[in-house]
């Protein structure tokens, strides 16, 4: 566990999708991200928030955007590729990994709020070349079990699902 103290510096970088999914797939609800922030953040000096998602064809999470950046969270948005014969694909883990390689340079912890394990050799490199720490927040049971092992701190959202989930 990290010393979590009001002085740090701290980026929060959150996978739209990956939150949305083990939301929905473990609870049958949908994501409280602002209750996510204020977790995240833990008192300490919030320097950048920033949501990474996905534009679909109907563009029905338009207000769903909005609504992040009224909670000062940056969104940045991708198309939704679709492939021929129908495959989908949308997926921000470059562009996470970038950003958090740019704001490691800089600021004492970068927070990611995702379960994804592709995030691994991200954060061993942070932690090996960088002076940031790497924290991860998600849900628990979809989290990636080596991920949650080598971060400086892990949270674990389905200890109090409730609180990070919205009502439907």
């Amino acid at each position: 566990m990290v010393v979590k103290h009001k002085e740090q510096r701290v980026a929060v970088l959150i996978d739209v999708q990956n939150m949305y999914h083990s939301a929905k797939n473990l609870y049958r609800a949908k994501v409280n991200f602002a209750e996510i922030l204020k977790t995240a953040v833990a008192g300490r000096k919030l320097i950048r928030a920033v949501a990474y998602g996905i534009r679909t064809e109907t563009g029905e999470e338009k207000a769903f955007f909005e609504a992040l950046e009224r909670l000062g969270i940056e969104v940045k948005v991708k198309d939704l590729q679709i492939y021929p014969g129908g495959l989908k694909k949308g997926d921000w883990d470059v562009g996470i990994a970038v950003d958090a390689i740019r704001f490691s340079n800089f600021l004492d912890m970068v927070i990611l709020v995702t379960g994804d394990g592709d995030f691994i050799p991200l954060v061993e490199y942070i932690k090996h070349a960088k002076p940031a720490g790497v924290e991860v927040v998600a849900f628990g049971r979809s989290a990636s079990g080596k991920l949650k092992e080598i971060v400086d701190d892990f949270v674990d959202l389905g200890q109090s699902p409730q609180k990070y989930l919205l009502k439907k």
